[in-house]
Parts: C-alpha cells; sequence; structure tokens
C-alpha cells in the first residue's frame, strides 16, 4: 500500500500519542473526523499500523533487569529454537542477525535470580544452542518507539 503525506502525518501523530480522538487528528491534520477514521482503518488493514499499545516504563512495575542476549544456534535448530524463544513472556524482542545463526534477543526480568531461572531452565536446555552471551543494560538513553518517517 503506498502511502501519501497525509498518512504519514496520521502515523507520526499517533506516533506520538496513540490515543488521540479521531476528532483531534481530524483538527491536526485538516480533514474530517470521517476522512481520518477512513484513513487509520485502511491502514490498519494493510498492516501499516499493526496494532496500539501501552508502552509501559519495566522499573515502574517492578521489573530491574534489562538483558540483551546473544544466542548462537545450530543451523538445523534455528526455527524451533526461535519459536520456543518467542513464546516466552520475558523476551520482549527476538530477530535473527548475519553471523553464524545467531539469534539476539532482549529480555526483562524482576531480579537476577529470575533472569537465572530462565537461563538455566529454559534457554540453556534447548536443543541446538551452542553458546549464549549475555549484557545487563546499565541506562537507557533512547528506545525507538515506532518508527521514523
Amino acid at each position: 500500500m503506498p502511502i501519501d503525506d497525509i498518512d504519514r502525518s496520521i502515523i507520526k501523530a499517533l506516533n506520538a500519542n496513540g490515543r488521540l480522538s479521531y476528532t483531534d487528528l481530524a483538527k491536526d491534520i485538516g480533514l474530517s473526523r470521517v476522512a481520518i477514521q477512513a484513513r487509520v482503518n485502511a491502514l490498519m488493514e494493510e498492516g501499516v499500523i499493526e496494532r496500539f499499545t501501552a508502552v509501559i516504563n519495566p522499573e515502574k512495575i517492578g521489573i530491574t533487569v534489562s538483558a540483551f542476549f546473544n544466542v548462537e544456534v545450530e543451523p538445523k535448530s534455528l526455527q524451533s529454537v526461535a519459536d520456543t524463544l518467542a513464546d516466552e513472556p520475558a523476551v520482549t524482542s527476538l530477530y535473527h542477525m548475519t553471523g553464524p545463526s545467531k539469534l539476539h534477543m532482549h529480555g526483562l526480568f524482576e531480579n537476577t535470580k529470575e533472569m537465572e531461572v530462565f537461563l538455566n531452565e529454559k534457554l540453556y536446555k534447548l536443543p541446538g544452542v551452542v553458546s549464549v552471551d549475555c549484557q545487563l543494560l546499565i541506562n537507557r538513553y533512547k528506545s525507538r518507539m515506532g518508527m521514523r518517517l
């Protein structure tokens, strides 16, 4: 679906504040509420807008450990390991990266004990996992929410 400048303006506004009403969005963009609603619905139907969600600050709800993992996996096991990890509630993002069958993963944990249990009882036991490199987040300076247009 090709998007025009109006669609880009809608996406940018919703990316900044996903709770904007169609009426407020229409005022900002300069279209009718009905036209805005139709465009948002079309963007959703085409998968341009995947979903609306709340962005939660993990520390405010007691999640104190943010960790990034590079998981090396045997090529034949890559898909099954990725599928298993994608279903884990602690895993917030998971990507297949270039290199020797690397999965790059981010996880959030209440504390280091919970992360240790995840590592020992789940990640290390997965068939095909060759090695795991883990880095703990010290400070978050910027986190991408949505995308740049």
